[in-house]
């Protein structure tokens, strides 16, 4: 869990960037990453992207943030972890691609560099994003497909401003405070407030699956590249001619992949129990792993006691 933040002024009737702005953003979500932070503003104050560091792949400096490729024509500010960033990161070298760290951030930096906004659609974990392109002259953000990690943005027409959470931003202190009624109601009705709304009129959340592009002089492009609900619905209209043993396979298989790959780490990987089903299974597939290192934590409550 890491606090990503950044300021775009994309038009040249835009303020340039407030350096202290995005240090109190930044500074608001210390929590989310108390091993380090990192903050660049370009020579032309158009744009700057800041970083608060929760450090669990490469924990060396080589892996802070915001980062740059050696050209600098790309920078990151990343939130997450790419469970696949070890293939990805195969895949680039053999096209030429050389490395500085071992960090997933920059494998996402040349994955940038290669395919662009379609990036996307190679990475399977959890993440948020913004990527400074230099070359292009604009800035992109994405969200993962199940929105495990969150984005929100404030954008007055001339200046759009990210951050991971929607406190930040208001401390930033540049934000319409005007309440939104969608996400007022959406509240009473639900018990939690619909996306892309939030509580305020000046604040969007940048929808699971979805990422945008904002351009210099203001050329947006919005794409949603994944969907849960069209995925579902695919896979109800789909038959398969398979047996109740190879379904119980296909499924122990997919299980036992993504606790593999959720292993991924350079510091202890903790799991909680809660004495269900679930954890107790995610805890002996865990165990099959070349993690050993596994640590788990109950909670116990006196008046339980027998």
């Amino acid at each position: 869990m890491c606090g990503i933040a950044g300021i775009f002024a994309y038009r040249e009737s835009a303020p340039p960037v407030d350096e202290q702005e995005l240090l109190r953003i930044r500074e608001h979500m210390i929590k989310r990453g108390p091993d380090g932070a990192g903050l660049w503003v370009s020579s032309d104050r158009r744009v700057g992207l800041a970083h608060r560091r929760l450090a669990i792949i490469d924990l060396s400096e080589t892996g802070a943030q915001p980062m740059a490729t050696a050209d600098a024509n790309f920078r990151i500010t990343f939130n997450g972890e790419i469970y696949n960033y070890r293939e990805l990161r195969r895949e680039l070298e053999s096209k030429g691609y050389a490395f500085r760290s071992t960090s997933d951030t920059e494998v996402l930096l040349h994955l940038y560099a290669n395919r662009g906004v379609d990036m996307v659609h190679a990475l399977r974990g959890m993440y948020a994003f913004a990527i400074w392109d230099q070359r292009r002259k604009g800035v992109f953000v994405a969200r993962d497909p199940f929105g495990i990690k969150p984005l929100y943005y404030a954008d007055d027409g001339s200046t759009i401003r990210v951050a991971s959470q929607v406190k930040a931003l208001l401390k930033g202190g540049a934000i319409d405070t005007a309440p939104e009624p969608a996400g007022h109601v959406g509240f009473f009705l639900w018990g939690h407030v619909p996306e892309p709304y939030t509580l305020y009129r000046g604040i969007r959340s940048l929808e699971a699956g979805t990422s945008l592009w904002i351009g210099t002089g203001g050329e947006k492009e919005k794409r949603r590249f994944f969907s849960v609900s069209e995925e579902i619905a695919t896979a109800s209209a789909t038959r398969l001619s398979v047996t109740r043993e190879e379904m119980h396979e296909r499924l122990r298989a997919a299980l036992r992949d993504s606790v593999h790959h959720h292993m991924i780490a350079d510091v202890p990987v903790g799991l909680f129990l809660s004495a269900g089903l679930d954890s107790s299974t995610l805890t002996a597939l865990a165990t099959e792993t070349e993690n050993t290192d596994l640590r788990t934590i109950t909670l116990g409550f006196r008046e339980f006691r027998g």
